[in-house]
Parts: C-alpha cells; structure tokens; sequence
C-alpha cells in the first residue's frame, strides 16, 4: 500500500513503539483509571476519548467508540440500539473496555486490539503481524468482479474463475471473491506461516475452505512456478504485493513498521521487486488472454509499462489502469496475449532490472 493512501487509517493504528514491546509494556502497565460512576457505554466513550486525547492518540472518539460498540456486541457505535448508550455495564463489560482501551494506549491498531476487522462485507479475524487489509484495497477487488462479470472468457471452463492470489495475507482478498463468485476457485499462496494460518483461519469461518488451496510458496525462488502446474492453468492472478520503496520505508507511520510485517510493505529499491517477479511467473500458469490485477504505488504504471516493454519475451501487456478513490493511479490490468513465434517456451523468464528510456 502507498504512503499516503496509509495514512488515511492512521486513526485505527497511533504512533506505535518497536516490535515486540508491546506484549511486555502491557503486562507491565495497568493504567490507574477510575471505573466508578462511569457505568454506561456512553460515559466509557467520553471517558476513553479524553484518556486518549490526553495521550495524543489520533482519533480519539473514533478508537473509543469501537472498542466500546465492540464490547457490547456492535461494528460501530452508532449501530447500538440508543438504549444501550445509558444502560448500566457490568463489571465484566466495564473491565473488558478498560483491558482493549490499554492495548490501544499501547498504540496498538484497532484491528488487532479487536481481533476482527471488517473487509468488502466479510468479517474477517485480525492477528499480529499478519498485513491489516486496506479500504482501496476494496477497490481491486471490485474491479476484477467488474471484469468477472462483463468479459465471459475470464469466467473460466466451469462457469467460475481460477483465481491465483499472490501473497494473501489475512485471506482478504482471495475470500472477498469466494464469496461474490459461488462457482470460482482460488489458490492462496504466502512465504509467511503466520499469513498462511490466518488465511485457513478465515477460510473456515466463513465457510469458503472447500474453494481454497492455501499453499506456502515464496515468488522470489526460481523455479517455484512448478510448485503451481498442478492447480493451473489460471484465469486470474491478483496481488496487492509489498509496493513501498525501500527509501520511504522510514517515513511510514512508526506503528505500521512496529506491529506489521516489514516484508509485507518493502518493495524494495523502486517497490518493484515483488512485482516483477509476480509478472515474471504469471505467464508460465495463466490460460491465453488470462488477466493479472495488481494494486500499486502510483509511480509504479509508468515504471511496469516500462518494464514490461523491456522483456518481450514475456507475453504480457499493460491494458488498463484505474485511479483510487483519492484519484492515485492505483490498480493495473495486464493481460497475457498468445506467446509469439520464436519465444522459447522452456526458458525461465525470469525477472529482469527495468531499462531506463533510450
């Protein structure tokens, strides 16, 4: 995800402190907050908003309102019936709110300090360090069931596509389209343990497990495209790949660099190092006029347009690219075309530094 489109959340994270201190700094630290006489849902949130604009949490009310609406049972506060704003909580709801408020004093996200986050209708359970799945993330998603529904050939032979997601982190986006195509099929592939767990976590929950294959599978080894044959070939590949530059690493929000995982963001040196390796393998497992979605950094269309003129030995082509909500050019379609007469089919088309122009 790009660095601006990050920030759009900060409120769900705060500043954050260095990987694997939170766990000790809450066992350790119990705020000293009185729980008298603040007995109703609406109290705790004024309550909370003032302990956490007084600790420089961002978005104060916004944190306390759903860690209480959480609390009672609710996605938001405003969703509570109105007469659970001024009924009296029990003691075990009150200590409940305070032990949550705790681990957001901590700086901790939202989606972790609730455990579950919702994602394009589907509520899905959230876990350090797993990738926290974004709102234009939402958008990638919507565009290949727009293109799902209007092209018939990315449908695929039994009615629904087969659909590679690369790097599926929480499941998001794989269990999205699960759910919004009932005859599709995804193969779900992550190098992390602790991704590829959640993912059949979630899978289970919403009772999409008998479409997915959540395989372990790192895109950088050569040669790891075999470990696919067997599933293809595909109709789709999707992937919100780590896309951050290396250099803007460190201007990223210190909570995200402290509870998520680093390798999940860097990119590398242009934020390309996970992408054309994606680009490099998609040929060899999509079908003919198969399809690649991918969100990106908004200086990445020019540089993977780039790229891919550079190898033409990889049948594959930018078509289309689509703007964020926030107008960034975020999201890109490339689409493999039939290999062209002479391009050695057996040849490792691996991945490749871009040309500069001329």
């Amino acid at each position: 995800m790009e660095l601006g489109g990050r920030m759009l959340w900060t409120f769900l994270s705060g500043m954050g402190r260095r990987r694997g201190s939170w766990g000790r700094a809450f066992s350790s630290w119990q705020p000293r907050l009185p729980l008298v006489g603040l007995s109703s849902a609406r109290e705790q949130v004024s309550h909370w908003t003032a302990v956490f604009e007084k600790r420089g949490i961002p978005e104060a009310r916004e944190s306390s309102e759903y860690i209480v609406a959480h609390v009672l049972g609710a996605k938001t506060f405003q969703s509570l019936r109105p007469v659970l704003w001024t009924q009296p909580l029990t003691a075990w709801q009150l200590q409940c709110i305070q032990e949550l408020s705790s681990r957001r004093l901590q700086r901790m996200p939202v989606q972790y300090v609730l455990g579950e986050w919702d994602f394009h209708g589907l509520s899905l359970k959230m876990a350090p360090p797993v990738f926290i799945p974004r709102p234009e993330t939402e958008e990638l998603v919507g565009w290949v069931l727009e293109e799902v529904t209007q092209r018939p050939c990315a449908r695929g032979t039994q009615g629904g596509p087969l659909i590679l997601e690369v790097g599926c982190g929480s499941g998001a986006i794989s269990l999205s389209l699960l759910s919004q195509l009932p005859k599709s099929h995804v193969i779900a592939v992550d190098k992390a343990e602790a991704a590829i767990c959640l993912t059949c976590e979630n899978a289970q929950r919403l009772q999409l497990q008998d479409r997915i294959q959540i395989i372990p599978f790192d895109v950088t080894l050569e040669g790891s495209w075999t470990h696919l044959l067997p599933w293809g070939p595909m109709d789709l590949v999707v992937s919100n790949p780590p896309y951050v530059f290396h250099r803007d690493m460190e201007e990223l929000a210190p909570e995200i660099l402290s509870y998520e995982d680093p390798v999940a963001l860097d990119g590398g040196e242009e934020g390309m190092g996970i992408i054309t390796h994606i680009l490099a393998l998609a040929p060899r497992l999509l079908k003919d006029s198969g399809s690649i979605f991918l969100e990106v950094d908004p200086r990445h269309p020019e540089l993977v347009d780039s790229w891919l003129q550079s190898r033409p030995d990889l049948p594959l082509r930018l078509v289309a690219v689509r703007r964020d909500l926030c107008g960034r050019p975020r999201f890109l379609h490339i689409r493999r075309s039939r290999p062209q007469r002479g391009c050695p089919v057996g040849a490792w088309p691996g991945p490749q530094p871009a040309r500069g122009p001329g």
